[in-house]
């Protein structure tokens, strides 16, 4: 969750996509499969639903600051309780007895299955080393993303296989959490976990063997409270990672906390390792590993939490660095508002900073040198820096407007250079810098699939590679509009619309609204084929740019977190409410949908104003706000929610959060709850309580649904054929019932 999550329509974090060659489907003329269409107007009317298994109450009460809070289900928080176990089927099975009969399911499961499956590969998670380029690569039916590496840019006829997790381990539950290659690319180190649990093991594989060197795996490298990093020191002959304590260091509790920096020299016994950058880091420290391109520093970047407050260290290893552990000098502190940092080819130390600049400058710094000479490179301006790289005689930006994203250019001493033309309405998910001052960016938009492009600083153009994702559909009679409503206290709060061309604006079209707003997570155009089916049956897609994100910069941010989250939920409504003003739909055709920090989103908007949607789908959401912080990754989320030890924190929480805001007797939209028993983000009690609480006092006939999967987490490293069985439920529930609410 937070920084540490970027959920897509499909609940699944964007580097999760599944992925071999399948079959081309005779298509529509959009690249849609010519099946029968999954008509709206198939569906049941507004019929009652059964009854759920009902839950009994056992109350318990907890005071805070001198209010008595009461809770119902606190039993149900026990997921290794054979009763909890017992009850979680039963759900299970009236949430089965609901989706399998949907009528539009078949015809909606053929297309999903078309697109999610379609053979055209995408690549990500690019990495430039020793003239070659990794990725990772996605390709249905293959379950799980593979790292290949390729001579040269863009030259995939060159591709060759690293590492295919689907050959591990053929159920699909192995997926790669991050890979990172020597100074030579002749080895590289990589991170596997299974289940969606995130917990990852590290391995080093060599390059053009593919062979495992078995002595230097490291267990418990990656987690899914602190994730995981590694950098390798500048001769290659080692490398420094992050490590959870293992069990018997520390209590049981503490286990998914105080992630450090160890060094292991290759060859050598790992249980012989030490740690180099363990003092003053916080219980939730997150750290992020990198080395400078001439191998003499090693950078930690070292986050509080998911509040946004980093420190940075560095370390000049030498040619001995397990002789140099210990010795690491602070850069810049929390208070100094450094949020990211990185090195140049020459090694000058580049850091983003938000001090005094809220949409962030750039500085340039010796790193021998301390934080107050640094200079100021590229200074604020109204356009929000999100990433930059630095290559010989060039700054990149990539930088967010709104939600959208824009690319400016600079000589290194800051001067502006021309722009870098994008699509309108448009994102840069990532710049990578190459050789010289080229640079490759990943590029995509609402009706654009995502492509690596290649600009060449010489003559100033910009090319598509072959690394380019065909799409599964088009989106040529779509059109993507950029309005903006009014939320309660008057701020003015954008949305990007994507409709079909011929879209009336008489209010009876199916609409679906989606939102994050928080961590300073930023919701930016992204290509969904699954919105095919979605424009295909007349329905209009939004997606809600609220407080809490980046979109704005950290004062949008700051907005929407800790006592002011209440802003949030606020903007979204404001969205809603426009979306049904403008005429795009009514409450009886209006559906929500989030995950994560998301499912909160729709916790408090569904609490707030039922009255305002027909359906909400929320996957792996957090509903429970006066128990979040006594979780693992509930504990790195303070910095963003608060605690309920602070009495204003407390109120502020109490006031919102979506469990204790539901009332008996209201007549609550349609539900559809989405967990993951493996989850190691957000505990699966917050779903089953909900869910509970809806059930017993919804006044309404509409259907409060859970499901939950025994095999997957968060939605990271969820196999492919397990994505297309959820999105099958997702859109048939969506589709059923705001058919009923026509």
């Amino acid at each position: 969750m937070g920084k540490k999550a970027s959920f897509a329509l499909g609940f699944v974090v964007c580097c999760a996509v599944g992925c071999t060659r399948a079959p081309v489907p005779a298509s529509d003329g959009r690249g849609v499969p010519a099946a029968a269409p999954a008509a709206m107007s198939s569906a049941r009317a507004d019929e009652p639903a059964l009854p759920p298994p009902g839950t009994e109450k056992r109350p318990v009460i907890d005071g805070y600051h001198g209010v008595s809070v009461t809770d119902d289900y606190r039993w149900l928080e026990n997921g290794g309780a054979a009763e909890v176990q017992a009850w979680s089927a039963a759900e299970n099975e009236y949430a089965r007895r609901s989706l399998d009969h949907a009528p539009n399911r078949a015809g909606i499961a053929k297309k999903l299955k078309a697109l999610m499956g379609y053979e055209s590969p995408d690549w990500y998670a690019l990495n430039w080393r020793g003239g070659r380029l990794f990725a990772l690569k996605s390709h249905p039916p293959r379950q799980q993303p593979f790292l290949v590496v390729m001579q040269g840019i863009g030259a995939p006829q060159t591709e060759r296989t690293v590492l295919d997790p689907n050959a591990l381990d053929p159920t699909g539950s192995t997926a790669i959490d991050w890979f990172v290659p020597s100074p030579d690319g002749k080895l590289v180190a990589v991170s596997l976990s299974t289940g969606g649990s995130e917990r990852g093991n590290l391995h080093v594989y060599e390059v053009d063997s593919g062979a495992e060197r078995t002595t230097d795996s490291i267990p418990r490298v990656h987690g899914g409270t602190a994730g995981g990093s590694l950098a390798w020191s500048g001769d290659g002959k080692g490398f420094f990672y992050t490590r959870y304590p293992a069990p018997g260091e520390r209590a049981a509790a503490d286990l998914d906390f105080f992630q450090e920096a160890w060094f292991h020299k290759l060859g050598a016994d790992p249980r012989l390792d030490g740690p180099s950058l363990q003092q003053g880091l916080p219980r939730i420290a997150e750290i992020r590993l990198r080395t400078s391109d001439d191998g003499r520093w090693i950078l930690a970047t070292v986050a509080n939490g998911d509040g946004g407050e980093f420190d940075h260290w560095i370390l000049a290893p030498g040619n001995n660095p397990e002789k140099s552990l210990g010795k690491w000098r602070k850069v810049a502190s929390l208070a100094d508002k450094v949020i990211d940092a990185s090195f140049s080819p020459d090694g000058k130390l580049w850091l983003l900073s938000r001090d005094r600049a809220p949409n962030g400058k750039l500085l340039a710094l010796d790193p021998l040198a301390g934080l107050a000479k640094a200079k100021a490179i590229v200074p604020e301006s109204d356009a929000v820096i999100s990433q930059f790289e630095v290559t010989s005689s060039r700054i990149y930006t990539a930088d967010l407007i709104g939600g959208p994203y824009q690319v400016r250019v600079f000589d290194r001493e800051g001067k502006a250079l021309p722009a870098i033309a994008l699509a309108p309405i448009s994102s840069v998910w990532r710049l990578v810098a190459l050789d010289g001052d080229d640079v490759l960016l990943r590029t995509e938009s609402y009706v654009e699939p995502p492509a690596w492009k290649l600009y060449r600083a010489a003559d100033r153009a910009l090319t598509v590679t072959a690394l380019a994702k065909k799409p599964a559909a088009r989106f040529d009679d779509a059109d993507v509009l950029r309005e903006t409503c009014v939320s309660k206290d008057g701020t003015r709060v954008p949305l990007s619309i994507l409709r079909k061309k011929s879209t009336k604006l008489d209010g009876a079209n199916p609409c679906l609204l989606y939102g994050y707003g928080g961590f300073n997570a930023s919701m930016s155009p992204s290509f969904d084929e699954k919105l095919r089916i979605w424009l295909d049956e007349g329905g209009v897609y939004a997606e809600a740019n609220i407080r809490g994100g980046g979109e704005f910069g950290e004062a949008w941010h700051q907005a929407g977190n800790l006592a002011n989250k209440q802003h949030v939920f606020d903007d979204f409504l404001a969205c809603a409410r426009h979306v049904i003003a403008a005429g795009y739909t009514r409450p009886g055709r209006l559906a929500i949908m989030g995950g994560s920090n998301g499912g909160l989103l729709m916790g408090a908007a569904m609490t707030q104003a039922p009255e305002l949607f027909r359906a909400v789908v929320s996957a792996v959401g957090i509903y429970d706000m006066l128990r979040v912080e006594l979780t693992p990754n509930g504990a790195f989320n303070v910095p963003e929610y608060g605690t309920v030890k602070d009495k204003a924190q407390f109120e502020a929480m109490f006031a919102y959060s979506p469990f204790h805001r539901v009332v008996d007797g209201t007549s609550y939209p349609a539900v559809l709850f989405m967990t993951g028993a493996n989850d190691p983000r957000v505990d699966p009690f917050h779903s089953r309580k909900m869910t509970a609480r809806l059930q017993a006092a919804t006044s309404s006939k509409r259907p409060i649904l859970l499901r939950t999967s025994g095999s997957t987490g968060h939605g990271i490293g969820t196999p492919l054929d397990e994505r297309v069985e959820e999105q099958v439920d997702v859109w048939s529930f969506l589709l059923r019932e705001l058919d009923a609410g026509h």
